[in-house]
């Protein structure tokens, strides 16, 4: 899908939702609404609420307006859908009429560009409901999206592309809640403490602790199950570096400058990379480029090229590295990293409004290729059915 000659494409940036990134997500797309060029794109802002309620309207492209009790009292802001059919394409305002002599709008949209970080928006929900409406979107596709969200299933396909993981366990809370006794003795008899305790699934370290001993770690994974019904617990490697590379592309993939975030604690916490200066990731101490020779430096770029490929990647990413005495672990891969890793690629003389406007291309390239797959294929099964009854007719 391409817009007409002259028209600025539809550009609906969704962001929100629920989500214990909320804040993050609200911050984010800020700056990717900042970064847009007007003079190519006209953007539809779309809020969910911390409730699941949709949203759209002028007032939400200003980061002052969620100051607000109740956002969706403002003069401006409508409650809105988008609509999983590929009759409608768009968001529909009012998303139910409420009166008869009530109308409703459908916002056609020619991209999304989704900037809803962890649960039900990175983890690949999103990403469906735009397959089913059949629009372009910014970033990774339903399957890369669900795994790097995953750090249990990331961990599984990084290790089966030959990529180093650190070790971990990985549990249900039913299993906790079942045994935690044999739990705990297969943590003990597989990893050794200081440990890392995670929620499988989300992102900006919620709920991530760093207990020292059994005690400890008995109270970090009562609370990581809080946030998710799986958790994964990880050797915590001493004396390790972290090291950040971007990725932006999809056939081709280009990995940005290196970076060494410096963290205040003994890894980065929330406040660490969102509070301390109020610019979203870019506020966090860092050294770009990361202080390593060449050829670790080529070496880590490589491997964030292979992470993202590992995944059938495409858009953008970040992926997180651990250094220790020379060997490199792939950590994670955010595939809707804070920022959008913008100061990675400010880093590389890209700005903010080129990186949206390649990620755009991307998007129509990916939903180009995705026309060339048929979708639509006629059996002569129904006949069948008909003909000889649904017993008659082989499972």
């Amino acid at each position: 899908m391409t817009s007409s000659p002259g028209r600025k494409q539809t550009v609906g940036v969704i962001f929100g939702s629920r989500s214990v990134e909320h804040d993050v997500s609200i911050v984010t797309a800020q700056q990717v609404i900042k970064a847009l060029d007007t003079t190519k794109y006209e953007v539809v802002p779309i809020y969910i609420t911390r409730d699941g309620k949709w949203l759209t309207g002028a007032p939400l492209t200003d980061i002052n307006t969620f100051k607000a009790d109740n956002i969706a009292d403002i003069t401006g802001v409508r409650e809105t859908t988008l609509s999983p059919s590929i009759q409608q394409h768009g968001l529909i305002t009012p998303p139910v009429a409420s009166g008869l002599f009530s109308r409703q709008t459908v916002t056609r949209l020619d991209v999304l560009f989704p900037c809803v970080h962890g649960t039900h928006g990175e983890d690949g929900t999103l990403q469906g409901l735009f397959e089913l409406a059949n629009i372009p979107y910014v970033g990774a596709g339903v399957a890369a999206s669900a795994v790097a969200n995953d750090k249990i299933m990331a961990k599984a396909i990084l290790r089966q592309a030959g990529l180093p993981v650190v070790e971990g366990v990985a549990f249900s809370r039913h299993e906790w809640l079942t045994d935690r006794d044999r739990i705990v003795q297969r943590i003990e008899k597989a990893l050794t403490y200081p440990l890392f305790v995670k929620p499988a699934t989300l992102g900006s370290s919620i709920g991530i602790a760093r207990p020292v001993d059994r005690a400890a770690a008995l109270i970090a994974i009562d609370i990581a199950f809080t946030f998710d019904r799986r958790v994964l617990v990880e050797v915590a490697v001493e004396g390790v570096t972290e090291i950040n590379c971007a990725v932006l592309g999809s056939t081709n993939i280009r990995p940005s400058v290196l970076e060494q975030p410096v963290s205040w604690e003994q890894f980065l916490t929330y406040d660490d990379k969102y509070m301390r200066g109020g610019e979203g990731m870019k506020s966090a101490e860092r050294r770009i480029p990361a202080p390593l020779d060449a050829e670790l430096t080529a070496k880590i770029r490589q491997m964030a090229v292979d992470a993202f490929r590992a995944i059938d990647g495409r858009g953008t990413a970040r992926i997180d590295f651990l250094l220790k005495d020379g060997t490199v672990f792939v950590n994670e891969i955010n595939t809707l990293p804070g920022s959008f890793a913008f100061y990675l690629w400010q880093a590389e003389k890209m700005t903010p409004t080129a990186v949206c406007d390649e990620l755009i291309r991307l998007a129509f390239e990916a939903f180009t290729e995705k026309r060339r797959t048929t979708y639509d294929y006629k059996s002569g099964l129904l006949a069948l059915a008909a003909s000889r009854g649904l017993k008659g007719v082989k499972k």
